[in-house]
């Protein structure tokens, strides 16, 4: 199991560094043709290894984690169930959802919004509001996540 951990943590610092250097080598225009020709084929190996050794972890790992249960039941410690853990990811999920949904709302909203303020000072109340409805959105997401933990 550590080996597969020891794999994707060498290709998360493999794809840093080759991202790393296609960005420094975008300056550099005269390497810049040698320097692609093997570093695309290498930032896609990363990828590959990166992406199977996660999925190696979730295919590997899921019997590691239920070992680890039953040893922390026999040991004393509080027991919590695969169903309660369940839960409480899907609990969190509606928080996770809606955070990334008002980040892609606020992103043009926000734009916008300054854009607009720059031509007319005036609609400043008007783009707080827009602005304001769209960060509601993740608002909401803690707010049902918040209700569903009361369920649990």
């Amino acid at each position: 199991m550590y080996w597969l951990v020891g794999l994707m943590s060498l290709a998360l610092v493999g794809l840093i560094a080759t991202g790393l250097a296609l960005e420094l080598g975008a300056v550099r225009v005269v390497r810049l043709a040698r320097v692609r020709r093997w570093l695309k084929p290498a930032l896609a190996t990363q990828l590959l290894v990166f992406v199977s050794a996660h999925l190696g972890l979730l295919v590997l790992g899921v019997g590691d984690a239920f070992a680890q249960t039953t040893e922390a039941a026999s040991a004393g410690g509080a027991e919590i169930s695969i169903g309660m853990g369940l839960a409480i990811l899907g609990a969190g999920i509606p928080t996770g959802l809606s955070t990334i949904g008002a980040g892609i709302a606020v992103g043009p909203i926000g734009a916008a919004s300054l854009a607009a303020i720059t031509e007319k000072p005036e609609s400043l109340g008007r783009t707080l509001i827009y602005l304001g409805l769209a960060e509601g959105i993740a608002i909401y997401g803690l707010v049902i996540s918040i209700l569903l933990l009361n369920r649990i």
